[in-house]
């Protein structure tokens, strides 16, 4: 299945990350979601599209006339319709890379959202956009002096799951679950086909019909 537009506006409807996450599972990639503490600003939203990836490290001052922000800014600026920013962080609480000025430019880019295991800043602003937005934790706390953008489009960890720009992000109320590029077309193909499936499950289980006897049909729980 090409993961077109109308494919990508057809998993934001009918997908959810448990289902990605079985599929993944069954395709033998088993390291694919994000840690639990990576969570949604607003859990009514769903994001789904193609990473982009940002690196930060710590930093400790701000060197001279340097503009601190320049690879972010680079990143959010190049960013296309549909996809993903994604940013890895340092471990610990100093580095918030996200805010509401940056999701207004992603968003007039047709982003479909970020994800980072940093904090974001904004949170008010970021859901009365609702754009889409995960993030390790929330805080005040700019990036400048603290963290910096060390590269972009290169491999990553975010939330203890490698990340290669060009990937898949799917995120919902349940978490985020990265999809690899080359597994892509197949998994939302069979995750689209396994969402049908559940759903005569769940008619079957209303109906009073024995989990045992469901499983033992259909092959779904």
């Amino acid at each position: 299945m090409k993961i077109d537009a109308a494919t990508i506006k057809l998993v934001r409807r009918r997908l959810y990350s448990g289902v990605i996450s079985d599929v993944l599972d069954t395709l033998g990639d088993w390291d694919h979601a994000l840690a639990p503490h990576v969570r949604p600003l607003d859990e009514e939203l769903v994001l789904f599209g193609r990473a982009r990836t940002g690196l930060y490290m710590s930093v400790y001052h701000v060197e001279g006339r340097a503009n601190p922000y320049e690879l972010e800014i680079a990143l959010v600026d190049d960013l296309k319709k549909d996809e993903v920013a994604v940013l890895g962080c340092p471990k610990g609480n100093r580095v918030a890379p996200w805010g509401e000025l940056l999701s207004t430019a992603a968003r007039a880019r047709g982003a479909a959202g970020c994800v980072t295991d940093g904090l974001v800043r904004d949170l008010r602003l970021i859901r009365k956009m609702k754009f889409p937005v995960f993030a390790g934790g929330i805080g005040p706390l700019d990036s400048k002096g603290r963290g910096a953008v060390m590269k972009i489009d290169v491999p990553i960890e975010c939330g203890g799951v490698r990340v290669t720009a060009g990937d898949w992000i799917f995120g919902d109320v349940d978490g985020v679950v990265v999809i690899r590029a080359a597994l892509a077309e197949k998994a939302v193909a069979l995750a689209l086909e396994k969402v049908k499936s559940e759903t005569t499950v769940r008619e079957e289980l209303s109906k009073g019909y024995r989990l045992k006897d469901v499983f033992a049909r259909h092959g779904i729980l």
